[in-house]
């Protein structure tokens, strides 16, 4: 079994002039084991300090696949129920919620009892990997595309009452995106038609968005986990420069300052992957090493040094 936090020698940055004007401290590069079979375009979440796999292209669009990092070992979750790709996954109340973006079922699993149950469906579908997130016991769920969508919708849901609502829309209509909460705000970045740079804001107590900073370098196909108050970005697609049409740049936004970080790049550059947290790391399981399908079963992990 590999060793957890293995850090290699090949792994050692000097930042020097990569910093931009924000404060967000840098981290570094962890291998972990693989998952079961290649898999990109999947959702990714944490629950009860393992990190769930679901979904997506190219593996079996079903699975169900439980990371523990303590073991640093993959086990088999039961399957979703339906097949899906560019899905969502939060983690709310002990509960793994996931969307299915080839309709607008949502589903529930309990690990106790590893069965799934369908709860009400979202009002928009959300497909194209839309960014779903909690604040305040509620899921938070905003982009996407399919379904007539424009790509700006946001919406809740509220598990008491087994109930979505629509709320107001985000200024940049997008899907292939990235994002997470800081401060009980909702921070959404990049995303496509194109390679977005856009970064707004939400505010559950005015229901209003903000235009913030913008992403140093536009991306899609992109994830982004929160640590120390930080929004991390990594990855995506559309890169002319690169001979696989990958970005492997990792840039960090702080609040605060309303600026970013230019961090040492990722050790596999990815796109359609998801992140998940645990503590001051950042998980990034599976995704595709080349422009359009070339799913990786790759495993790493950013961990941050947080003061």
């Amino acid at each position: 079994m590999r060793a957890s936090f293995f850090i290699s020698a090949a792994l050692v940055f000097t930042l020097g002039d990569l910093h931009l004007s924000g404060e967000c401290p840098p981290g570094r590069w962890i291998s972990l084991a693989p998952l079961p079979a290649p898999r990109q375009e999947l959702a990714a979440a944490q629950l009860n300090g393992k990190i769930y796999a679901v979904g997506g292209l190219v593996g079996r669009s079903n699975a169900n696949e439980i990371y523990d990092p303590v073991g640093d070992r993959w086990t088999v979750g039961a399957d979703l129920p339906v097949s899906t790709d560019h899905d969502w996954a939060v983690a709310l109340n002990g509960r793994l919620y996931v969307g299915a973006p080839g309709g607008n079922r949502v589903f529930s699993y309990d690990p106790a009892t590893n069965v799934w149950t369908d709860v009400a469906p979202s009002t928009y579908l959300h497909g194209g990997t839309a960014v779903a997130a909690v604040i305040d016991n509620r899921i938070y769920l905003a982009g996407g595309a399919a379904g007539g969508m424009v790509g700006n919708e946001l919406e809740v849901y509220d598990s008491p009452t087994n109930r979505w609502t629509t709320l107001a829309p985000m200024s940049c209509a997008r899907n292939h995106t990235a994002g997470g909460v800081i401060g009980g705000m909702l921070y959404v970045a990049g995303g496509r038609p194109g390679n977005q740079t856009c970064l707004e804001a939400y505010d559950p107590a005015t229901n209003a968005w903000t235009r913030k900073a913008g992403l140093p370098t536009g991306r899609s196909g992109i994830a982004g986990g929160v640590v120390g108050g930080c929004l991390y970005v990594f990855g995506g697609e559309g890169n002319q420069l690169d001979a696989a049409g990958i970005f492997h740049e990792l840039e960090a936004y702080e609040p605060a300052t309303d600026s970013w970080t230019r961090l040492p790049p990722m050790q596999t550059g990815r796109h359609g992957i998801s992140a998940a947290v645990i503590g001051n790391v950042i998980y990034l399981p599976g995704g595709a090493t080349l422009q359009g399908f070339g799913a990786t079963a790759v495993n790493d992990a950013y961990v941050v040094d947080v003061p």
